[in-house]
């Protein structure tokens, strides 16, 4: 008995500390520590130059993840207030951020399409509409994504939780399996689709990608720019259409799956809506939430509805009517990560501005560009940013550590403010096409089996040239047609 009880409690101790790596904790302290006792260098105050040394260990723990990333955040805050960097009250400001609570909403609203089945109720409509050959089944599994976008603000959620799924099954159908080495019959070709397609839906929406509001919290306090809902989707919706309908076609040549023709996904989807059977009355309730909030995030400036609040609308009718309850708001553990990370992002990056960081990067780097354009100066920072992600696996650490930093450069140079901010806000998503750990939906889509590394990093490079020809060229024209240049 005492040695089982031994045993037990091993085990339990085991789980307990599972999630924590004791050596790459080291290395995010000894990093921290090493830039904490370097000099400040010249025009910077200590306070500042110490902060800047806890956010940058913050971004390698986000980065190495010797524990998960709130626990990460947790220990910033809590070094930032007890070195006296700053006050506590300071140190959690970012928690009063109304956008942090915009992206929380979103996250508990997509909850409600998961909850419901409204969202894989969507994708068998497209896939049994449009899924009778297999490039007319890829487009549906993205147009059934782009939907979803606006209001399920995780891209691993809304590409791993529902399109994902939604794969395995037509590969099943059609037998294409790694297992079996019939991957190329048809899922190598909608892995890889499904997984870019993903990237760009998050580039097209403020709402669709968890770190996008984080982008337009850092553009304000940068350079004092209000990126709204409506001018997010406006700017990427033609680049953004295009991207979608260019990439799973250069897939469909250059990846081509052996099996043209799919019927068979029509008539799984056919037989899937029929084990859903009719709208329920939940999934009614859903899509009346989504329309309203979808309609006061384009019109709410107009109506005087901030979006947070907009948020607060659609997540209080859904407790009304019992689409979701306290207890789903309280299992929902992205929502509230996201809300503990985000804020004390938000806050060293709005600190690292106040104090002075990004405006002494941006002069020390503003030789670096001197000569050029400012358009010819925001592209090449642009196409640098994009492909510095190759040294990223996360999105937000990305988006975190470099983002306001380029965008002051790229004002410095005299690019214009909005250009500058938006181009790198759609880059922020598109730059996760090349690797298979980037962002969290490519481990899952790249797990699966059916598309090898070294094609998945060819590919992702040669999506990579599409995508910044497409969104420079084609987004160019478009955005001097909206007047950003």
């Amino acid at each position: 008995m005492k040695e089982n009880l031994g045993t037990q409690s091993n085990q339990e101790m085991k789980v307990k500390t599972s999630n924590v790596n004791l050596i790459s904790l080291l290395i995010v302290f000894g990093v921290g520590l090493i830039i904490w006792f370097i000099p400040a260098p010249a025009g910077l105050e200590p306070q500042v130059w110490q902060l800047f040394a806890i956010f940058v260990a913050t971004i390698v723990g986000f980065i190495i993840k010797p524990l998960p990333m709130g626990a990460i955040a947790i220990l910033a805050i809590t070094f930032t207030a007890l070195t006296g960097t700053l006050t506590i009250k300071e140190a959690l400001s970012g928690f009063s951020n109304s956008t942090i609570w915009l992206i929380v909403m979103a996250f508990f609203i997509s909850r409600g399409f998961i909850k419901t089945g409204l969202g894989a109720r969507i994708a068998y409509m497209f896939i049994q509409k449009f899924g009778k050959k297999t490039l007319g089944l890829s487009y549906s599994l993205l147009a059934s994504d782009l939907i979803l976008a606006p209001a399920i603000p995780s891209n691993t959620s809304r590409g791993g939780g529902i399109i994902f799924p939604i794969i395995r099954s037509v590969c099943e159908t059609y037998d294409s399996k790694p297992e079996n080495g019939t991957e190329r019959r048809i899922g190598s070709f909608l892995m890889k689709t499904g997984f870019q397609g993903n990237l760009i839906t998050s580039a097209m929406f403020l709402t669709a990608m968890a770190a996008n509001p984080l982008i337009a919290t850092l553009a304000n306090d940068v350079a004092g720019l209000e990126i709204t809902w409506t001018g997010w989707f406006v700017a990427a919706l033609v680049p953004g259409i295009i991207s979608l309908m260019a990439i799973p076609y250069i897939l469909y040549k250059v990846y081509p799956p052996e099996v043209k023709e799919t019927p068979g996904a029509s008539k799984l989807a056919s037989e899937k809506l029929n084990e859903m059977g009719p709208l329920k009355t939940s999934e009614i309730y859903m899509m009346i939430v989504f329309g309203l909030i979808l309609v006061l995030w384009i019109f709410g400036k107009q109506l005087g509805v901030a979006s947070t609040t907009t948020g607060l609308i659609g997540l209080s009718v859904l407790l009304i009517t019992q689409v979701l309850t306290w207890g789903d708001i309280k299992k929902e553990e992205g929502a509230w990560n996201t809300l503990v990370w985000f804020a004390a992002l938000v806050m060293m990056a709005s600190y690292l501005n106040k104090l002075g960081m990004v405006g002494w990067f941006s002069d020390l780097m503003q030789n670096a560009v001197t000569g050029m354009s400012g358009i010819v100066a925001l592209f090449l920072l642009a196409v640098v940013y994009y492909y510095s992600h190759y040294f990223f696996a996360s999105m937000t650490a990305h988006i975190s550590a470099m983002y306001a930093a380029f965008l002051a450069v790229a004002m410095a140079a005299g690019a214009p403010p909005m250009l500058s901010a938006l181009v790198l806000a759609f880059f922020s998503n598109i730059f996760a096409a090349t690797t298979h750990y980037g962002t969290g939906p490519a481990p899952v889509f790249f797990g699966s089996g059916y598309v090898p590394q070294n094609t998945w990093w060819k590919l992702g490079f040669m999506i990579s040239i599409v995508q910044i020809g497409i969104w420079s060229l084609i987004g160019g024209m478009w955005w001097k047609v909206l007047g950003l240049w």
